[in-house]
């Protein structure tokens, strides 16, 4: 079995798209993979209460617990390990990640943006979108490498930006649009 695991610290919007598209389409028995368990830094996010009720493996690891950047990563890559990843997918899980959570994962660590990768990386996307006078923003799925937002491109969306657009408003659009194309990269990588 291919297992899944996702890193979250909000709502977990993200990772349910993929949990449903997994059940949805029988990814267990079509492609003998699985979302083995969720794992967020924070106790009271929102979507760990969504994986838990669809019986997925849950686990919490508080960055504030912790010293460095360094040991809560080296921390979490015990806790990912347990569930022997074949993928470990970011689904709004807002830590940057050190050089060497990233090597050990290398080439199974994705993420998911919301601009046009490369265009817009870091926070506040939707709003600089609009500052620029884009026509045009969306999201992208891509490789984790060890520099923020630049890993090689999997999956891209694009969203118009309409007139009178708000950062709210252009985010509730990219988001509709990243619960189609992240379910489909993971697909996509598990299936290769």
């Amino acid at each position: 079995m291919k297992n899944i695991v996702i890193l979250i610290s909000g709502g977990g919007s993200n990772m349910a798209a993929i949990v449903r598209a997994s059940q949805q389409q029988n990814w267990a028995k079509q492609y003998n993979a699985r979302v083995a368990a969720v794992v967020s830094n924070k106790a009271e996010a929102k979507g760990l209460v969504f994986a838990r009720d669809n019986g997925i493996a849950t686990e919490v690891l508080d960055h504030k617990q912790f010293d460095s950047r360094e040991a809560f990563d080296a921390e979490l890559m015990q806790v990912i390990d347990r569930h022997a990843p074949d993928l470990v997918v970011l689904a709004g899980f807002m830590r940057i990640l050190t050089p060497g959570f990233v090597a050990h994962y290398e080439g199974r660590l994705i993420n998911i943006h919301p601009s046009l990768l490369p265009a817009f990386t870091g926070l506040h996307t939707h709003q600089r979108a609009i500052d620029a006078g884009c026509k045009f923003a969306g999201c992208t799925v891509h490789r984790v490498t060890a520099e923020l937002d630049v890993g090689p491109i999997l999956e891209q969306a694009v969203v118009p930006v309409l007139p009178g657009d708000t950062a709210d408003l252009l985010a509730a659009r990219v988001l509709v649009q990243e619960h189609a194309i992240y379910p489909r990269a993971v697909l996509n990588l598990i299936k290769s």
